[in-house]
């Protein structure tokens, strides 16, 4: 059984940046893409960054592209979500769950996800 928590989540000014992590613990975690989520009050939640079982892809919607990156530390079983330039938008609960699907080379939000952390609160304000 596979068990995600986040950290890092904290209030920064806008145009700020933050560093999420991820700890994914259990059998194998390694061989499971992982995803980030947020959700604010009163919206949906939205996928917005993956990475794969090894690493070697990501992706990146529109709303995160150029200003968030993620990485995976495979030694340290943790993903990381380095973000920049945050905007107002950008504040929400933010979690992260595993891809059902395991082995995959390339991480997709077309699959569903499970094991959800807990989420980590980001508020983003002047």
């Amino acid at each position: 059984q596979l068990q995600l928590v986040e950290s890092g989540g904290e209030s920064v000014q806008p145009g700020g940046s933050l560093r999420l992590s991820c700890v994914v613990t259990g059998f194998t975690p390694e061989i499971y893409s992982i995803g980030w989520f947020r959700q604010a009050p009163g919206k949906q939640r939205e996928g917005f960054s993956c990475i794969s079982a090894r690493g070697g892809n990501a992706f990146y919607g529109d709303s995160v592209k150029d200003r968030f990156a993620i990485s995976r530390d495979l030694s340290r079983h943790t993903v990381y979500l380095q973000m920049d330039s945050l905007k107002p938008e950008g504040a929400a609960l933010y979690y992260c769950a595993a891809d059902l699907t395991p082995y995959s080379p390339v991480c997709t939000f077309q699959r569903p996800y499970d094991h959800w952390g807990q989420g980590t609160q980001v508020t983003v304000s002047s």
